[in-house]
């Protein structure tokens, strides 16, 4: 494969975007988890619950800020690496990222500021609101850039200029909400949540094994093992709705997902395989017969393979399969922790340090990496249209040459690695130390220094002794 300007800029992207969407994965479920810790809190008076949203509020300022920089420096792309893209789509694509500023950023932006150093600055309840409205800030975000995606994977409620070649918008709703996007935004959203969950799961867990395991950590890992064990289910569901959609708009895309090279009408489910592009076949191919009806048991014809696509139009095989595996077989392991933990919980067994702690530490990072193989999918399963079916990504790309990209992505990787990799083992630390120093301050006590002779007496408490003040 030859590096030149088109892969470089590609891998230039790839490489931000899965910088990036660890960010707004992890900030999206963890200001859903401030939410409710604060609304708890409120509602039951109990101290456990401020311990945690003071505790997890500074991992999320960190992470939002991460991801607004890393946010800013993909937009830039659009104009350095892809403006001819920017320059045929932006007429669709600009108004869905203005309206992600307007309705999603500047609320954020206004209330994140409340959340953070308002806490004893304004009443509960208004911080409350504060807390909500970034949530809130958080899943209309995700709404728009979502909505935006989409509409590459499945076009809808446009017209292109036979002059120009530009795309515009001939119905803004459709474009909006285009076919993949309801099933695509509810899989991302049910993804951000079981992401932060398994997190919050780590860092209770390493917190148990080291036996700094307080009242606050002991909450924090039965609300993220229940989160997992009720979301894993929903997910897959999410999932394959979204892959019933990909099949009907994007037939190419599944047929690399499932390895299928031939046309039939009844196709296996493959479970592991090497596929040989070349020769266009599976090497080491294991697979369950005929089950095919049961993931698309509306289908009445043919299920394409991928010999019935022009080879120029298909996606990159080995990456789309074998992403897609380790995306379920991820999901897989955090949907038997959360069960494994919710039999603990109700066993009474949670709080001990066991097989299940060793094992949810690690598995902090599934979330992320079902995340980064899930967009891989996506993205790559797209290949080789920007805007699927209508505009090819060797059409997309900026004039730029091939040592310009290479630079400047030689240049993201060294600052990335050192920025982003500092702030993510900061997070770590503050995430897994315990909460000795999120506890409430003690009431003041009152000395009284030996020898004072004259002072105000105060009446004794009932069943205490009586407590001298100093004289003023």
């Amino acid at each position: 494969m030859e590096l030149d300007a088109l892969i470089l800029s590609r891998l230039q992207f790839a490489f931000v975007v899965a910088f990036h969407i660890m960010f707004p994965a992890f900030t999206i479920g963890l200001a859903a988890f401030l939410a409710v810790c604060e609304g708890l809190w409120l509602w039951t008076k109990r101290d456990v619950f401020k311990r945690l949203y003071l505790h997890w509020i500074k991992i999320f300022a960190l992470a939002f800020a991460m991801g607004v920089v890393s946010g800013v420096v993909m937009s830039y792309q659009f104009g350095t690496n892809w403006s001819v893209f920017s320059d045929k789509a932006g007429s669709v694509i600009g108004p869905l990222l203005g309206y992600e500023v307007l309705t999603a950023f500047f609320l954020e932006a206004t209330f994140l500021g409340v959340m953070l150093f308002g806490w004893k600055r304004v009443g509960n309840k208004l911080h409350f609101i504060a807390t909500c409205a970034v949530a809130i800030g958080t899943t209309i975000s995700a709404f728009w850039i979502l909505s935006a995606n989409s509409w590459m994977q499945t076009p809808a409620g446009f017209a292109i200029d036979p002059e120009t070649g530009n795309f515009y918008a001939t119905n803004f709703w459709e474009v909006v909400f285009n076919p993949s996007f309801p099933s695509r935004y509810v899989h991302m959203m049910l993804a951000a949540f079981i992401t932060t969950a398994a997190v919050i799961l780590a860092a209770g867990a390493w917190q148990v094994v080291r036996h700094h395991d307080q009242e606050p950590t002991r909450w924090q890992i039965r609300m993220a093992a229940g989160t997992l064990a009720v979301l894993m289910p929903l997910q897959i569901m999410a999932g394959h709705w979204s892959g019933e959609v990909a099949h009907e708009y994007q037939p190419a895309k599944i047929a690399a997902v499932e390895g299928w090279w031939e046309t039939d009408r009844i196709q296996p489910t493959i479970l592991f395989a090497l596929p040989d592009e070349e020769n266009e076949r599976n090497i080491a191919e294991i697979a369950i017969p005929g089950t095919s009806p049961y993931l698309f048991p509306g289908e009445k014809g043919d299920l394409k393979g991928l010999k019935a696509f022009d080879a120029e139009d298909r996606p990159p095989v080995a990456i789309v399969f074998w992403s897609f595996r380790i995306m379920v077989g991820a999901g897989m392991i955090m949907l038997a922790l959360g069960i494994w933990g919710c039999l603990l919980w109700w066993r009474k067994k949670i709080d001990k340090p066991g097989l299940f702690h060793w094992l949810a530490v690690p598995s902090g990072a599934l979330g992320f990496i079902s995340v980064i193989s899930g967009w891989v999918v996506a993205e790559v399963g797209r290949q080789p249209y920007t805007v699927y079916g209508q505009l090819r990504t060797e059409d997309s790309v900026a004039p730029v040459s091939t040592g310009q990209v290479a630079t400047s992505l030689l240049i993201f990787m060294i600052v990335y690695a050192i920025i982003f990799t500092a702030g993510t083992v900061y997070m770590a630390r503050i995430a897994t130390r315990g909460f000795e120093d999120d506890a409430p301050e003690p009431p003041e006590r009152e000395h009284r220094a030996p020898g004072w002779s004259l002072g105000a007496v105060d009446e004794p408490a009932e069943g205490g002794s009586r407590n001298r003040k100093p004289a003023e």
